[in-house]
């Protein structure tokens, strides 16, 4: 892929649309029926575009191109970091709002930010020389 054919911008709009059709498509089609209530199915969204959110970033970005020179073992655990990480973080912020009473967005935007930060932060954690020149 040309990376110099988009802007950062729009190939992270591709990629978060493509991920947010594959998760909305896996919710209709398999959670929804095996009974996950719908206020939890945007954990599913949130856990498949964190990956996009980070890795983009570090495709995009001439000066963390060091990254791809990792084994793939590596990349394939940071990945699962990222994943799981997003999920947990999210889950464990939308559990207890779910009750508040708040709006739905309002607690799909709580959930994102908390599971985006947490897939985030195992990411930096593991790859503390990608963002050492910030």
């Amino acid at each position: 892929m040309d990376k110099e054919r988009l802007p950062r911008w729009g190939w992270l709009l591709i990629g978060l649309f493509a991920m947010a059709i594959i998760a909305n498509t896996l919710n209709i089609a398999v959670l929804g029926p095996a009974g996950l209530p719908d206020e939890y199915q945007v954990i599913t969204v949130i856990t498949s575009m964190a990956p996009v959110l980070i890795y983009i970033g570090v495709w995009y970005d001439e000066e963390r191109q060091e990254y791809w020179e990792q084994t793939r073992e590596h990349i394939a655990a940071d990945l699962v970091f990222v994943v799981t990480g997003a999920a947990i973080g999210s889950a464990i912020v939308l559990v207890p709002i779910v009750e508040f009473g708040l709006p739905r967005i309002v607690q799909d935007i709580i959930a994102m930010a908390a599971g985006f930060m947490l897939s985030w932060g195992l990411f930096w954690w593991r790859n503390t020389e990608v963002y050492s020149g910030l």
